[in-house]
């Protein structure tokens, strides 16, 4: 490896020599080299103030006191198990009991979320391991309340074993087809846009099985071709490509037609659940309450402004709706996925005050109380204490660029738990009495403590010094922050990573990092800040080939309220692509920026937006690299395009701003990549998007990257994929 002699001020001898700052590559970044360590597979044991986590080198499962941070027990040992073996494991799922695990194996993913595994019930106290079903991999196993029955689907259809005794498999639902009926999980944009896998769970009781139907026959196809490739290769395509199609929705089209459906474990009856639902509506959760007779099911209009609680009787079918919110625009996502249960209590999340606050009603649907309030956003909720009205959650009121954890009191007295600024996330207890505080800022990698239930660090789990120290060895600098107004008068935040060397007195090229999607934070005082994670590793990397790299969160991103976050409803790509060419604009103006070498790059709703700035009307960006980019909203899925944009139908104009319409607008040179198996962000963006280019005489390169995903990993692909950016940027902004 290639070594950097830096002056230091002074020079330093260690062990007679020179101390040198190793330079980064690509490779090693790629590699992970500077992943920081986590303490993995962490879940709080039921009852207790106790914790079971997977042990580093990742053979054990241990169980840990919140409190003294030591070991308890081994509950589970690849090594030192009776029946079937196993050499490795990649999760688990402990009984309600605590008496058995489900263990899980040769894990072949699906989609972002989805998976296929191989399952096994062990039982903690014989040692006892067996496959959960001889039929092959199984998808989202859930536990019974009892701990006697696993659920579970396989090829589409739920099947249920009682774990006493393993020859008592029933197979639950028969109308299970690929690409026609899914029964317990999402469909792929359910999955995509909704944040689960799973729509699948027991009663209060475990007398009857719960789940959600999706019949996607009537969805439009989409078809990705395959290839031999390499790493894997796939031989079977070797001379003639294939196809995998699959059921995606795009704005405008037909969805799934869902159901909610309950089975009784004891008559094998199943029952239809009467869920009041629009023709075009969604359900996008089925969760059990602490009352055998009553599940709760989410819906969702069309528009997704209108989200309903139903409370359904899984024994009858009949329901009746508990709660409605309603807000502008549309209710976020992350509103609806943090509704919390909690016996005879839900927590709703709700920005109806124009900032995302917690609002306490009972199992009826009755309002209690508003939980906090300030001009700040919870971002996580960790969950509620029944015995005491405690919510403990996450929010961004000390800086809109932090996390903190909090605890909210019933009296209204609300506690900060979280003692450092930067970004705080947590873990707690079952009973709430202790947490672990995961904490990183820009500079610092993740720091694991165990706390008590005031915030009181405990214990040091995990603080990747190591880390740290290799990121001074390889001249990791600081970012430096700073806000500015906009011609429109808009503040706008960001952060830039200077060369370690910087002179002010010399012009440096320029390059903007943005994702820019709503809701979406770069602008985060975190440790995976940045255009890859890793600490901003590829960040610094650029800098250290003499650029400086910029990061600033424009109209549309989250943190500052619904009204900075929404104003760009019906109209993506419009505001974020203006705030993009007024950062160039505004560091064109630093005595220490050339004006005129300055580039932008994205991935995904990043790669949309660059291709937008660089065709907004002003010419500030010599080079832009589009990675993964949608082109025209017309082809991205139902679920995430409506809830911004309406439909096509609906908001022709709002679809009609897009990179394609304003091809004959581009400025700069462009490179785009796409993977030729995305199944989320189809390669027919970059397809229809070159060929405008073409048509409108504009000269651009283009790499696609054979059978790789939205992620484009595999092999050596990641590498060369990160070379050709920063290549492309380096070579058209240094000369």
């Amino acid at each position: 490896m290639k070594k950097l002699i830096i002056l230091l001020g002074a020079i330093i001898m260690t062990a007679g020599d020179l101390f040198a700052l190793n330079k980064l590559d690509l490779k090693s970044i790629t590699s992970d080299d500077f992943s920081a360590k986590y303490v993995t597979g962490i879940i709080p044991i039921a009852g207790t103030g106790d914790y079971a986590k997977i042990s580093s080198d990742g053979k054990q499962i241990q169980r840990y006191s919140f409190k003294s941070g030591k070991e308890i027990a081994v509950l589970f040992d690849v090594a030192r198990v009776a029946g079937e073996k196993i050499d490795k494991f990649d999760g688990y799922i402990p009984s309600p009991d605590g008496k058995y695990l489900l263990i899980r194996t040769n894990t072949q993913p699906i989609y972002r979320r989805s998976f296929k595994a191989d399952f096994y019930v062990y039982q903690v106290k014989t040692r006892l391991l067996r496959h959960l079903s001889k039929t092959g991999k199984e998808q989202i196993p859930v536990w019974s309340p009892d701990s006697r029955h696993v659920a579970y689907v396989y090829e589409n259809n739920i099947y249920v074993e009682d774990v006493t005794n393993p020859s008592s498999v029933k197979q639950v639902t028969f109308d299970g087809k690929f690409n026609f009926v899914i029964n317990g999980l999402p469909d792929w944009v359910n999955e995509e846009e909704f944040s689960y896998n799973c729509a699948l769970t027991f009663n209060a009781d475990g007398s009857k099985i719960c789940w959600l139907k999706f019949d996607e026959s009537k969805v439009k196809q989409y078809s990705l071709q395959l290839f031999k490739g390499l790493d894997p290769e796939k031989d079977e395509y070797r001379i003639y490509p294939g196809l995998y199609s699959y059921k995606y929705p795009k704005a405008g089209e037909d969805n799934s037609k869902v159901s909610a459906w309950s089975y009784d474990l004891l008559s094998e009856k199943t029952l239809r659940l009467k869920v009041p639902l629009d023709s075009d509506g969604y359900m996008p959760r089925i969760k059990p309450t602490d009352e055998a007779s009553h599940i709760v099911v989410y819906t969702f209009n069309r528009h997704q402004d209108d989200l309903r609680l139903y409370a359904v009787n899984p024994s009858t079918g009949s329901s009746k709706m508990i709660i409605e919110e309603h807000v502008p625009k549309y209710v976020k996502e992350e509103a609806m996925e943090g509704i919390e249960i909690k016996g005879n209590y839900i927590l709703l999340p709700s920005d109806r005050d124009g900032f995302m606050h917690l609002y306490l009603y009972n199992i009826a649907g009755k309002f209690l109380r508003q939980v906090e309030k300030g001009k700040y956003d919870v971002t996580t909720v960790y969950g509620y204490d029944a015995k005491n009205g405690d919510v403990y959650y996450q929010s961004n009121e000390l800086n809109i660029h932090g996390r903190q954890i909090y605890v909210a009191h019933a009296n209204g007295k609300v506690d900060r738990l979280s003692d450092k600024p930067g970004d705080n996330a947590a873990i707690f207890s079952a009973d709430f009495k202790y947490f672990i505080n995961i904490w990183s800022d820009y500079d610092h990698p993740y720091i694991f403590s165990s706390r008590n239930q005031k915030g009181k660090v405990l214990d040091i789990l995990e603080d990747n010094k190591a880390l740290k120290k290799k990121t001074e060895e390889y001249g990791w600098v600081k970012k430096d922050t700073f806000s500015f107004v906009t011609s429109e008068g808009v503040r706008l935040d960001g952060w830039m990573v200077k060369p370690a060397d910087f002179d002010e007195n010399k012009k440096y090229p320029v390059v903007l990092f943005q994702y820019s999607g709503p809701g979406t934070q770069q602008v985060l005082n975190s440790w995976n800040s940045g255009s890859m994670g890793q600490g901003g590793a590829f960040d610094m990397y650029m800098a250290q080939q003499g650029l400086i790299v910029v990061c600033v969160d424009g109209r549309g991103t989250g943190g500052r309220g619904a009204d900075f976050e929404k104003c760009t409803y019906l109209k993506l790509g419009d505001l974020e692509s203006k705030d993009q060419v007024e950062t160039a604009l505004y560091m064109g103006k630093l005595p220490y920026v050339d004006k005129a070498r300055i580039g932008i790059w994205g991935w995904s709703f990043g790669g949309f937006n660059t291709l937008m700035s660089m065709s907004e009307g002003r010419p500030v960006f010599k080079v832009g690299v589009a990675v993964a980019p949608p082109t025209d909203w017309r082809f991205y899925d139902t679920i995430y395009t409506e809830r911004y944009m309406r439909t096509p139908q609906e908001n022709p104009t709002g679809y009609d701003t897009n990179p394609i319409h304003r091809v004959k607008n581009l400025h700069g040179a462009l490179l785009i990549c796409h993977g030729t198996a995305d199944d989320n962000v189809h390669p027919q963006n970059t397809f229809e998007y070159a060929e405008a280019l073409v048509q409108a005489d504009k000269d651009f390169k283009e790499n696609y990257y054979t059978n790789r995903n939205h992620g484009i990993r595999g092999g050596n692909t990641r590498n060369h994929l990160l070379r050709q950016i920063s290549q492309f940027l380096i070579d058209n902004l240094k000369k």
